[in-house]
């Protein structure tokens, strides 16, 4: 594992330190009664509860859509991406960076945007990012409006990372896999119980790969190490101290170009393709590998403390510090130069893909904390199991680019048809590359300068919440939560200080009745809202940056109602929900004429899910899940009213994924799965639409366990080699998923 040593000098530290302390670690240590983690009370493809201790019930007794995406489900599938582990779940797309730029993670969550509702452990995670698994215990999505549970955005769910952290008791574990396109990875679990409630705990990981199917294309690189210490452990006062890092350097892959070129004038739009993206070879990349970077580093430190002030009454509170940069300069295949489409005759042919350079620099830093009161206590006939708190988070972001000169500027620059493209293939300096057989490997010959910020975003938060489920008898329950939010957050201009300022408050709520037929089974209504303030994500995603227009506005708004239920069967090895839903999105910003903006937009989302997951018998575990989402732009601007009554965006109508394994031996056990997405629109007009089809993804894998530690691993991911697209831009390109990848994994456990 050479490229560990050379690129990963870090993670061989940690390797080594963790496996020091547990070789020469005192067997003998005094040992506590366990206690109950709740990432980790069930083994297997159910969970029965949230890590997040604002859901003050079992999921069972939660009026509200919670998939969990356990671990045995990400140790089945070897997920190693918070993007790849979300495709699990029916109704998530996954949408390409605002304004083009691949930021980060950005999941839709039955329909709308959820980047900027990311928890890591309860504690909302600013800063784009691309997300790793190699520390992760569990992920939860909470669909339905919600910003009671996590403040202002969530207006269709959030997701949360569950952290793993010091435990009780010796282990160490981890994994070594290799697999075809250059894939590598290594990950160390290291946790010792040094006694007297104290333990360490010590994650680290380094891993490689280039994009399945992709020949000379995108390569991902990165190493992290995920250290934790707590003390307490087993008595009535507890603190865990943790720290994360995560550094990458890939070489950014953006997709491929619809058949319609964007900017085509209305005389030939006759000539455009149907909005799919254009017929080119399987893997292809346009990248310019001599250019084109992205490179991110992610620290985040948490303190948690926690008192038992009686049996069932806790304080805690949690402290977060994280950090953040996001550097790239990366290809965006664009097609506003009149590419790959003769205007006169409407044929594809390869008159070349102009290499429009899109990049950012962000540094962001973010300070959290969160003090909390849960507990149980009883009101005559009614018993109430109860969250009530109070948040701060500070966040400090710096905008910054980069600045591309090419060595003849007149090569990249111009309007339709007078770009690099039209000088012709051998004249554009690398800008303009071949439609077909694109070269990643042109020289650049210009320059690449790092420009100073430009712009600076301060964003402060402050909320106060309640949560309440009130059991009146065992079989009715009562949910209520409430939370008060104050917004404040701020754009400077650095080079003028002009800074354009923007506040609000709000309240959220959430409201359900829950009736157990039996002790395993609820059948619920519910009803949530959420709020958006301008400003919300920092910039960082779809969601406006205060601007003179739009600063002064109200949140957008969005209520959730939904009816559902949910069934633990087979000795409550099996659990089985169901549920039907409305969301309707209201204050929505919109130009009402051509100099205002006011929040008079609005969505509707109707839908249908349908759940299964655990164990049908010992041998044979399942996850299934599907999806029905029926959307309508309902209030559109005042110059884009002919799309009223059209879907969405980032909607597919149907979705579903499968997963199931049998234990066909002791020894032997074989699983296989399927993903099926509906036909997705990356923008959809009355006049024009960008879309990507439908598609179906096979997977299947083989696992032999050598020994009680040891297992040796076989996955084999998108078996038909089916050539589809995870994520659809609204104007330019569609970025195409991998092809046919097998990995084998050599995984222990002492």
């Amino acid at each position: 594992m050479s490229f560990i040593k050379s690129r990963k000098k870090i993670v061989s530290t940690a390797i080594l330190s963790t496996l020091s302390a547990v070789a020469n670690a005192d067997n003998n240590a005094t040992q506590l009664p366990t206690i109950d983690v709740k990432a980790e009370q069930t083994q297997g493809l159910k969970v029965d509860s949230s890590a997040n201790t604002k859901y003050v019930a079992p999921l069972l007794d939660t009026p509200k859509s919670v998939s969990v995406i356990s671990q045995q489900l990400i140790q089945d599938t070897q997920v190693v991406t918070l993007a790849d582990a979300l495709r699990t779940v029916p109704g998530i797309t996954l949408g390409a960076g605002e304004g083009g730029n691949p930021n980060g993670d950005r999941p839709f969550i039955r329909g709308y945007n959820s980047e900027g509702s990311m928890y890591v452990d309860g504690i909302r995670s600013m800063g784009s990012q691309n997300r790793e698994m190699f520390a992760v215990e569990q992920v939860e999505v909470t669909k339905g409006s919600s910003s009671s549970l996590g403040g202002g955005g969530n207006a269709s769910g959030n997701i949360n990372m569950v952290s793993k952290v010091a435990k009780k008791g010796d282990s160490i574990e981890g994994s070594v896999s290799q697999g075809t396109d250059d894939y590598r990875r290594i990950v160390l679990d290291g946790n010792k119980d040094f006694g007297n409630g104290i333990a360490a705990r010590v994650v680290a990981m380094g891993h490689e790969n280039n994009k399945a199917g992709q020949d000379n294309g995108a390569e991902y690189k990165r190493a992290g190490i995920a250290p934790s210490i707590s003390i307490g452990l087993g008595t009535p006062t507890r603190a865990t101290a943790s720290y994360y890092y995560l550094r990458t350097n890939d070489e950014p892959d953006s997709g491929v170009p619809y058949s319609n070129p964007f900017g085509v004038t209305t005389a030939n739009a006759k000539f455009n393709g149907d909005g799919s993206p254009i017929n080119v070879k399987q893997g292809i990349y346009y990248g310019w590998k001599d250019r084109d970077f992205q490179k991110q580093e992610n620290q985040i430190g948490t303190l948690k403390l926690e008192h038992d002030l009686l049996d069932n009454l806790t304080v805690s509170n949690i402290v977060t510090y994280s950090k953040s940069t996001n550097d790239y300069l990366w290809t965006q295949p664009d097609d506003s130069k009149g590419n790959f489409i003769n205007l006169t005759t409407g044929a594809l042919q390869d008159t070349g893909v102009w290499r429009r350079a899109n990049s950012r620099s962000t540094d962001t830093t973010t300070y959290g904390d969160q003090l909390s009161l849960r507990g149980k206590f009883d009101t005559s006939i009614l018993k109430h199991s109860f969250n009530a708190g109070a948040e701060y988070s500070k966040l400090d972001k710096d905008t910054a680019s980069y600045t591309i000169k090419d060595p003849a500027s007149s090569k990249v620059d111009g309007t339709l048809g007078t770009g690099a493209c039209s000088l012709g293939l051998a004249n554009a300096n690398g800008w303009c590359t071949s439609t077909f057989n694109p070269n990643a490997n042109d020289p650049f010959l210009g320059t690449i300068t790092k420009n100073a910020p430009t712009s600076n975003t301060t964003t402060e938060t402050t909320g106060i919440y309640f949560f309440d489920n009130i059991e009146i008898m065992p079989q009715l329950l009562l949910d209520v939560g409430v939370r008060w939010d104050k917004f404040e957050t701020a754009v400077k201009t650095l080079a003028t200080g002009v800074k354009i300022e923007s506040d609000s408050d709000f309240w959220s709520y959430n409201a359900g009745v829950t009736f157990k037929p039996t002790e395993n089974s609820a059948v619920y209504a519910s009803y949530a809202t959420s709020a958006t303030p301008v400003g919300v994500d920092s910039g960082e995603s779809a969601e406006s940056s205060p601007s003179v227009a739009i600063k002064d506005l109200d949140p957008e708004k969005a209520r959730t109602i939904e009816v559902g239920t949910k069934w633990n069967l087979l000795n409550n090895k099996l659990n089985a929900t169901a549920a039907i839903f409305r969301t309707e999105k209201t204050n929505t910003r919109v130009a009402v004429d051509a100099n205002t903006t006011m929040n008079a937009g609005s969505s509707k989302m109707d839908g249908f899910e349908l759940g299964l997951s655990g164990n049908i018998t010992d041998a044979w575990a399942i996850s299934f899940g599907y999806s029905f989402l029926d959307s309508e732009l309902v209030t559109a601007a005042y110059n884009a009213k002919a799309n009223e009554g059209l879907p969405l965006a980032n909607v597919p109508k149907n979705s579903a994924t499968l997963w199931t394994t049998y234990q066909v031996l002791p020894q032997i056990t074989v699983g296989g799965g399927a993903t099926y997405m509906d036909k997705v629109y990356g923008a959809k007009s009355a006049t024009a639409e960008k879309w990507v089809p439908d598609y179906v993804r096979y997977d299947a894998m083989a696992r032999y366990n050598v020994n009680k530690n040891v297992d040796l691993q076989l996955n084999v991911n998108n078996l038909s080699n089916e050539r589809y697209f995870t994520k659809a831009y609204g104007s330019h390109y569609a970025a195409e998923a991998e092809g046919r990848s097998g990995v084998l994994s050599l995984s222990f456990k002492y």
